[in-house]
């Protein structure tokens, strides 16, 4: 799979380029939203005999949602935390 749209540069920009950082994050929100859907999933089997989470999605598959959102300001991280967790200081 590639990275189209966002372009990757945009991405990296806005994890002040740390490709480390931008798959972390996009593979959390990923996992979110998965986790998410599959409960949304789940209430609508209670309710009626659907199997098909598909539309909910929008064709989308998670990591590309993810990506946009983390394209559009959506989602983020921060600055002082990671510093910290990595033990040093982000270059600018």
């Amino acid at each position: 799979m590639s990275v189209v749209k966002p372009r990757i540069d945009d991405l990296l920009e806005k994890t002040d380029e740390n490709s480390f950082l931008l798959a972390a994050l996009a593979s959390k929100r990923a996992c979110d939203i998965n986790s998410m859907l599959r409960g949304q999933h789940n209430r609508v089997l209670a309710v009626q005999d659907v199997d098909d989470i598909t539309i909910a999605m929008s064709g989308k598959d998670t990591i590309s949602m993810a990506m946009e959102e983390i394209e559009n300001g959506n989602i983020s991280y921060d600055h002082d935390r990671f510093e910290t967790a990595m033990g040093h200081k982000v270059s600018e």
